[in-house]
């Protein structure tokens, strides 16, 4: 089966029920249609995934020298092609949709609901202070997002990665997002991959990948190993991935995904189509503009119907019911709220933190406890030792990380530091204990 295809071009296959079709082209002269069983139907090479070929095979599906590169014609067609290695990004929303938005809570309609009823009682002086504090807490709001998708985006610019790319046999350095499948890239310790690679040289290459995977610990990579297509992409060990560091030793691959068809890509393009949730205190809003509402409503009803029944003529009734209602909506609520999360975003700011939205601030602070059994992905990948438990005694331990300084201190039993022990070979060995000791217990975070 192989060698009737051996010579072959492109060709589709398609499966009705247990009979495949295949239509081929040699690129001189067409060979018709040939039906065969799928029992005896032989997958060529090209119909695998890249970390299940070798990397010969890969190269030459691609049209690239495993030494030269593509030359310049090639990368022209590519380009044009598959265009630039970039993440592509949700459409931004116009101006005034981002400005609208700032109006969307129930608290805020409430408010423009009760200026308008100011307004037609007469009272401009309510209706220009509530109009005012809904206006300035649109207005900042929008600013805020403006400002940080500014920054953000020219943070993007600082950090382009480049990549060194060999065309044509000659090395060159360029942005990562000129790359297109097939070219040839080198890799070094401290290097971003810049598209997902399949390996074809390394030496002692080592990949950190928790950006994909999660593990913090470096994978090393295999060029020369050829995996199975299910494996799965932890154990992808002849493969490098676009967002993740070299961490040690050299390596060179070719270029066999780029932009949003990288595994990167994927996880961005799910994330684009992931609709927000509102934070907390937006549910909180959301629920007491609900409460309000109806507490508006039975006011109304209640002051109205008592003023009725006690003969007040049913135009002013229903002027003083309304009236009320609009006394207690609370006007100052939203900029009260506002004010407290720009104070947040300063505090944040102060700590080179970039929030784009200023609920943002309040979801981080909502968050009381977070479970995790990765170290190294969330924090800095060091274990400390804070507490040993040895027999009957317990000595708090300080300290950072591998830095070599720090004290031993005995807890007396009352919990209260007893005494200072001046280095750590004054304190008794779990693996020896003294006498009356039955080994120790280390606490550590």
């Amino acid at each position: 089966m192989t060698g009737l295809f051996q010579n072959c071009g492109r060709f589709l296959i398609t499966e009705p029920s247990n009979i495949c079709d295949i239509r081929f082209k040699t690129g001189l002269e067409d060979r018709g249609d040939v039906m065969l069983e799928a029992q005896t139907l032989t997958v060529e090479a090209s119909s695998l995934p890249a970390h299940a070929q070798s990397a010969s095979d890969v190269a030459a599906q691609l049209g690239t020298d495993i030494v030269r590169g593509l030359d310049d014609h090639q990368v022209a067609q590519l380009t044009e092609q598959f265009g630039p290695n970039q993440l592509r990004e949700a459409r931004a929303p116009s101006v005034l949709k981002r400005l609208a938005a700032q109006f969307q809570e129930l608290v805020i309609w409430l408010l423009i609901a009760a200026a308008i009823v100011s307004g037609a009682m007469g009272e401009w002086t309510d209706t220009i202070v509530i109009l005012a504090i809904v206006i300035l807490n649109g207005l900042l709001g929008f600013f805020q997002e403006r400002r940080a998708d500014r920054a953000m985006t020219a943070l993007q610019k600082l950090s382009s990665p480049r990549a060194r790319v060999i065309r044509a046999g000659q090395a060159a350095v360029l942005p990562a997002s000129q790359l297109v499948p097939g070219d040839l890239v080198e890799l070094e310790a401290g290097d971003f991959v810049p598209a997902d690679l399949r390996l074809i040289h390394s030496a002692a290459l080592q990949i950190e990948e928790a950006a994909l995977t999660g593990e913090s610990s470096s994978v090393l990579k295999d060029p020369a190993a050829v995996l199975d297509g299910q494996v799965p992409l932890g154990d992808r060990v002849n493969l490098a991935f676009t967002g993740t560091t070299v961490t040690a030793g050299k390596g060179s691959g070719i270029v066999i995904s780029t932009g949003m068809n990288t595994e990167l890509g994927r996880i961005a393009g799910m994330l684009q189509h992931h609709e927000p949730q509102p934070t907390p205190l937006q549910q909180q809003l959301t629920r007491f503009g609900k409460m309000l509402v109806i507490a508006c409503v039975v006011i109304v009803a209640v002051i109205f119907t008592i003023q009725v029944l006690r003969g007040m003529p049913v135009q002013t009734a229903f002027l003083l019911a309304v009236s009320l209602a609009v006394a207690a909506v609370p006007e100052g609520l939203p900029a009260v709220v506002t004010i407290a999360l720009a104070l947040g975003l300063g505090r944040m700011a102060k700590r080179h933190a970039l929030i784009r939205k200023l609920p943002s601030v309040e979801t981080l602070g909502s968050v009381t406890l977070i479970c995790t059994d990765k170290t190294g992905t969330l924090t800095r990948n060091q274990m400390t030792a804070r507490r040993l438990h040895i027999g009957h005694d317990v000595y708090d331990v300080s300290g950072a990380g591998y830095d070599p300084a720090g004290d031993f201190k005995r807890r007396s039993s009352d919990g209260e530091v007893a005494d200072k022990i001046g280095d750590e070979s004054s304190v008794p060995s779990p693996g020896t204990p003294g006498e009356g000791q039955g080994g120790g217990v280390l606490s550590a975070r």
